[in-house]
Order: C-alpha cells, then sequence, then structure tokens
C-alpha cells in the first residue's frame, strides 16, 4: 500500500487540535465542516505549535526540534529538522508549491494536500507519488482566514469532501510562520538540487540546522527575514548514493552564494524587483551551505558558508 502523507498528516492535526488552547491556536468548523486551525492571525500561536505545523506540512515524514547556534558570539535560537523520506516529506508535502487564488483571496498552499490537487503534475510524475488518502491537509501561508467557499473549492481540487479537508493558516510575520518556514531548509535544498537536475531518489535522507528569524513588523518584512534564515544561515547535510564525479561538479553549484543577486538582505532584493518573485533569480533560493556524503564512496563534498553580516542587517537592524 502507498504511503499516504496526507493521512499521516491528519494525525498530526489532530494532536494540534486537541492541545489549541496550551498551544496558543484557535479550532473551528466552517460551514460546510472543513476544519479550520488558526495558529496565527487571530491568535499568537507559539513555538510548539510551528512545531506542529512544520511536521504538518511534511506529511508526518519529518521531525523538528528547537536548538540554538552561536555565531561569532551572536547567540541565536534555531531548529533543525530532519527526515529519511526527503523527496515526499519535502517536494511531495512541504514544497510551497501551489498558489491558493481564488476571488479575492489569497495565500501559499503546501503540505500533502498538494499531492491531492496535483497542479503541479509534472512534478508528482517524476517523484513518482500519488496519495490513496480521502482526507486533505493543507498548510497556508497567508494573512486572512479562508471562507467556506474558499474550503470547499481546495476540497474540490483535491478530490474530497469538504468535512474531510482540515487548513492550517498563519501569517508569514508570526511565531508560526516563522518556525514553518526556517522548517523549509532541507526541503529548499532539495529543490535546488531537483532544478539542476539532480535524481533525488538518491537522496536517502537529509538534515538541517536554520537560525529562528525574529518576528517582523509586516508580512512583507517577515518574507525578508525568513528567506535570510535559508540563504544566509541555513546549513544543510544529505546523505545520498550517487557517483562522486557528480557530486564534485554538483554541490559547488547549489549555496545561495552561487546567485547572481545573492549577498543582499532578501527583503532589499525582494524590494528591487518591485516584489516581484518571478524577477528574483530561481538559484537564489538554496541554503547557505551544504554537506552530501556518498554512501557508495565515504567521501563528503562541502560548499558554502553562513554569512553572519547579512543575517544581522536582517535580524537586527
Amino acid at each position: 500500500m502507498t504511503l499516504s502523507i496526507n493521512d499521516q498528516a491528519a494525525a498530526l492535526a489532530e494532536q494540534l487540535a486537541a492541545g489549541a488552547e496550551a498551544l496558543g491556536v484557535t479550532v473551528q468548523v466552517l460551514p460546510n465542516g472543513t476544519r479550520l486551525i488558526d495558529c496565527g492571525i487571530d491568535v499568537p500561536g507559539g513555538l510548539e505549535a510551528g512545531r506542529l505545523f512544520a511536521e504538518v506540512c511534511m506529511g508526518g515524514l519529518g521531525r523538528l526540534s528547537f536548538t540554538s547556534l552561536t555565531l561569532e558570539g551572536w547567540w541565536l535560537p534555531a531548529l533543525t529538522v530532519h527526515t529519511d523520506q526527503p523527496k515526499l516529506a519535502c517536494m511531495a508535502a512541504q514544497y510551497a508549491g501551489w498558489q491558493v487564488s481564488k476571488d479575492d483571496y489569497f495565500a501559499m498552499g503546501s503540505g500533502p494536500a498538494r499531492a491531492l490537487i496535483r497542479a503541479e503534475e509534472k512534478l508528482y510524475e517524476e517523484l513518482g507519488y500519488s496519495d490513496p488518502a480521502r482526507v486533505a491537509v493543507l498548510c497556508m501561508e497567508g494573512s486572512a482566514v479562508p471562507s467556506a467557499a474558499i474550503a470547499n473549492y481546495i476540497a474540490e481540487r483535491a478530490g474530497v469532501s469538504a468535512d474531510a479537508l482540515t487548513l492550517l493558516i498563519a501569517p508569514t510575520a508570526s511565531t508560526v510562520g516563522g518556525v514553518q518556514v526556517a522548517a523549509r531548509v532541507v526541503e529548499t535544498g532539495l529543490h535546488k538540487l531537483h532544478e539542476l537536475g539532480f535524481d533525488l531518489s538518491h537522496i536517502l535522507s537529509g538534515i538541517g540546522t536554520c537560525p529562528l528569524p525574529p518576528i517582523a513588523k509586516s508580512d512583507i518584512r517577515a518574507i525578508g527575514r525568513t528567506n535570510d534564515a535559508i540563504l544566509y544561515g541555513g546549513q544543510v547535510h544529505y546523505t545520498v548514493k550517487a557517483d562522486d564525479d557528480e557530486l564534485e561538479k554538483l554541490v559547488p553549484r547549489v549555496p545561495a552564494s552561487t546567485s547572481s543577486d545573492y549577498g543582499a538582505p532578501f527583503y532589499d532584493t525582494f524590494k528591487g524587483y518591485n516584489f516581484d518573485f518571478y524577477k528574483i533569480d530561481p538559484l537564489l533560493f538554496s541554503p547557505a551551505e551544504i554537506f552530501m556524503t556518498n554512501t557508495v564512496s565515504g567521501r563528503t563534498f562541502h560548499a558554502g558558508q553562513v554569512n553572519v553580516d547579512v543575517l544581522k542587517k536582517s535580524f537586527l537592524e
């Protein structure tokens, strides 16, 4: 039987809902029966809610824990995320690949429901994955609570009844928003490797550490800080089964520093392109530093480094 990322995510969403009061989130059932868990719009949310949100987003195939980093004497809260199913956890589930855009509503959709919606059909064909679930869980990055009409639209796209749909939402400028974006550090590296043509089935496991960005005063500023956390502070390690010659050529191309848009806080770069994501060099979106260990040869390949100067400009100024 095919592993269902939606079934696993639904079980984790139950934990989040059951502990709603302690976790600083609220649960409501929309008129159509869809369950909506607000993790930061009209509620404070928190670190533990962020952890569960991120693990739901990974379809239950990744784990997150909190830690800290000391960079050139600067202490930072941080998180570590790991998965032994990187292709499914990160690309089939976590990747924010679907824009929930209908009428006047907009949010970025990620999480396992994407595997049912299949707006990115080519990606799922490449992954060789389909989910047999009859329930759907979508994680949303947005600043407005979706209506029943929006939930109906999502459920229809996912091919499930509205009462079989669970929606989690948090704005970027919130504790949960910051945690769930920083938790994408392993996924961001996988996406870059995919863009570079590397066969993701060769990646056996992934682990990454990322500083937690301070909550910003607005979502647009938070987009800057959350991206900077990964681009200038994210560190990842992948265990792979591949050819050394391929890795020797590949790994130096992966870090964010290989992009022509690297070097300034993301907000400044974004503003310079009139806040149009599609004008930014897509090769920018990658962790700051990468290690890849090849189980065939035992060799480890490394490229990139953390950029403390840009992190300080982003987080402290």
